[in-house]
């Protein structure tokens, strides 16, 4: 019978150490507690545990300082970083300093115990990790979300930070493609190298290839000089392909070419050019359809398809919406350089329920938009865009008539509105009779039955919503 797990836990927070020490007893593990990581490192020179659960922000020796001395001491112990703060930078730090995992605060606590599990079972199996990277000299490119589904996002590219391997970002228009894979970038060992972004769907198709690949000079009319493509141009660093699944099928052919060879001509060219791009393409389509529809070639999809990461809409990370905003009226602010507009509660509170098709993309445009328009400082729910009025009353695909009745209601209250009943009965009334109708033919004594009402009931509803006998049959 082998031994219970031994697992440390090292918090500050009383009440985080009892619930994990509580979880972890009942799991038939052996958690033992700790206030700071003062003499955490010299306890491991006697005696180690399988896992350590740690948090990031503790008096005197922080998270990351900890879990950098315990990599470098002991590579094989997995150490589990928690974190209040649930951001890309808390994460990727995380990560490339070499933890096991990355707990965002509130956790569920059975997730917590999964995890520990996982550790615990991966600990002789863990490889070293590489020191600390020194920290990047990136671009401002913050990503925000603390919605699980971001979390992902900002976990799959703490797990990429070391690697050069190929990346596919699927997500919808207006997700942030491009942010997620500059950030793949500047967490990467080609950092200090370029980072150039080509999107398929922008260029024209008989340009792409030059692009892309470049051109020597007279190789088309109009080529009057040789030039650089966009493969030449990121040597040594990343190539970012967005709208890949736009990508004409000659071109296809040429690409996966230069992914297995490593080298390509440039258009009208005979010499070999050698290259060492790592590829990050995004798609919004789902290429496994495109490749059964033969429109893109499977070999490619396979040689893209390494690794994947998936964006999630703005609908599906709701939570975000508040920072998000926040983040964006600042930036117009700052840009266009006047005062920051404020949300009032009922208007972040609106925005908040709002379907955002556009996502993020869409929603940092409204923001520059009250920036500009908003009359006052603070907006209210009458400096809204009309377009974002009508497409709160549009209801959402895939709801039943009662959550959309019930969206209705909370958006007409939230914009004031009062006697909502006086608006949504007869209007109620109204759909039902003209559909009875439309379904009888007209003949109101059938619609009647079909609705519960009298003859003569019927006839005064419709008198009194003044429809003037709508494809009625008096019958």
């Amino acid at each position: 019978m082998s031994q219970p797990a031994n697992v440390w836990i090292i918090d500050d927070d009383r009440s985080i150490r009892w619930v994990l020490e509580r979880a972890l007893n009942q799991a038939g593990m052996q958690p033992r507690v700790f206030e700071s990581g003062e003499s955490i490192m010299m306890r491991l020179e006697h005696e180690q545990p399988d896992a350590i659960v740690s948090d990031i922000r503790m008096p005197g020796v922080d998270g990351i300082t900890l879990l950098s001395q315990i990599v470098e001491a002991h590579p094989d112990l997995p150490v589990i970083i928690m974190t209040a703060h649930s951001d890309l930078e808390s994460a990727v730090t995380s990560y490339q300093t070499g933890a096991f995992e990355y707990l965002p605060k509130p956790f569920d606590v059975d997730d917590a115990v999964a995890l520990v599990k996982r550790a615990v079972a991966h600990s002789h199996e863990r490889r070293a990790t590489a020191e600390p990277q020194a920290e990047s000299t990136q671009r401002n490119t913050e990503i925000i979300g603390e919605a699980p589904a971001m979390q992902e996002v900002f976990r799959a590219i703490g797990r990429l930070s070391h690697s050069n391997i190929t990346v596919l970002i699927n997500g919808e228009s207006g997700t942030g493609k491009e942010l997620v894979a500059q950030a793949l970038h500047n967490h990467s060992p080609r950092a200090s190298r370029p980072f150039i972004a080509l999107n398929m769907a922008a260029i024209p198709k008989d340009l792409i290839e030059s692009e892309l690949f470049g051109h020597e000079k007279g190789a088309f009319t109009g080529a009057a000089a040789a030039r650089q493509g966009r493969f030449e141009q990121s040597n040594g660093g990343t190539l970012f392909l967005d709208e890949i699944g736009d990508m004409p099928a000659d071109t296809q052919t040429r690409l996966l070419r230069v992914l297995a060879d490593g080298e390509f001509y440039r258009v009208g060219g005979t010499t070999p050019i050698k290259v060492d791009v790592r590829i990050i393409a995004a798609t919004h389509q789902d290429l496994e359809k495109l490749v059964q529809a033969g429109t893109f070639r499977e070999d490619l999809f396979h040689r893209l398809n390494v690794i994947r990461v998936h964006l999630p809409k703005l609908a599906e990370r709701r939570e975000d919406i508040p920072r998000l905003m926040a983040h964006f009226l600042k930036s117009a602010a700052r840009e266009l350089a006047v005062e920051t507009k404020l949300l009032r509660p009922e208007a972040e509170e609106y925005l908040t329920t709002l379907p955002w098709p556009g996502n993020v993309r869409q929603l940092e445009n409204t923001c520059r938009w009250l920036t500009v328009m908003a009359s006052g400082r603070e907006v209210h729910i009458d400096d809204l865009p009309p377009e974002l009025m009508q497409q709160a009353e549009a209801p959402a695909t895939g709801q039943t008539w009662q959550e959309g009745l019930r969206n209705w209601a909370e958006q007409e209250l939230k914009r004031g509105r009062k006697g909502i009943l006086d608006t949504a009965v007869p209007e109620f009334e109204r759909i039902m009779i003209e559909t009875a109708l439309k379904h009888t033919g007209g003949r109101r004594r059938d619609a009647s039955i079909l609705l519960g009402w009298g003859r003569n009931t019927l006839t005064r509803k419709i008198n009194e919503l003044g429809m003037d006998h709508p494809e009625g049959v008096d019958d």
